[in-house]
Formats: C-alpha cells, sequence, structure tokens
C-alpha cells in the first residue's frame, strides 16, 4: 500500500509564500506523474498542477499559473509545491496524487489519479 503524506501548509497573509511537500512511501512511484489539487470549503476539488515523472514537463491551472510551481526530487520521491503571492482565494486543503497512468500527456482529472494523501490546510488571510 503506498502512502503519501503532505506537509508545509499552514496560515499565512496575502502575498507571503509557502512550500508544500508530499513524501511517498514507495520508491517504485517515483516513476509516475504527480499532481496537486485543492478543495475549499463547499467546493469541488479542483486541479493545480502536475509534473512528469522526469521533472521535465509540468502543467498549472490558470488560476495559479506564474505564482506556483511544482517540482520533485526523484531521489527523495518527493513532489513540492511552491507557492508564492498566495491569495485568500487560495485558501483550501492541498492534496498531492499520484496518476498511476501511461499517458503521452498531464493529466488534469480528479478520476485520472489514484493514491492521495490525506491533504494539508492553507489559508491564506487578507
Amino acid at each position: 500500500q503506498v502512502q503519501l503524506v503532505e506537509s508545509g501548509g499552514g496560515l499565512v497573509q496575502a502575498g507571503d509564500s509557502l512550500r508544500l511537500s508530499c513524501a511517498i512511501s514507495r520508491r517504485t512511484f517515483g516513476g509516475y506523474a504527480m499532481g496537486w489539487f485543492r478543495q475549499a470549503p463547499g467546493k469541488e476539488r479542483e486541479f493545480v498542477a502536475a509534473i512528469s515523472w522526469s521533472g521535465g514537463t509540468t502543467l498549472y491551472a490558470d488560476s495559479v499559473k506564474g505564482r506556483f510551481t511544482i517540482s520533485r526530487d526523484n531521489a527523495k520521491i518527493t513532489v513540492y509545491l511552491q507557492m508564492n503571492s498566495l491569495k485568500p482565494e487560495d485558501t483550501a486543503v492541498y492534496y498531492c496524487a499520484v496518476d498511476p497512468g501511461t499517458r503521452s500527456y498531464l493529466a488534469s482529472g480528479v478520476y485520472e489519479y489514484d493514491y492521495w494523501g490525506q491533504g494539508t490546510q492553507v489559508t491564506v488571510s487578507s
């Protein structure tokens, strides 16, 4: 059973930065694309960013493009989400997930991902 553990969330002010980490328990999952999603209260879970297994290709939601950066360290089997210029609308629980599919593209649909972490809360005050 693979486990994903997110960390790095917290309470910050608008304009601040945070870096989220997602540690994966099984080394074999270092070869899969990974994604970050978020879910605000009363809203559906939405795509934030994805990264290929090599780290050479990334994909971002329009709402975070230019502010967030996804990266990975396959030696540590960890995926990161650097969040800069945070806004109150970024407030949500952030989840990382594994895309176990063999795709030629980076997926952005919740249904395309499996093996989710427990989430980490990010709260941005105005």
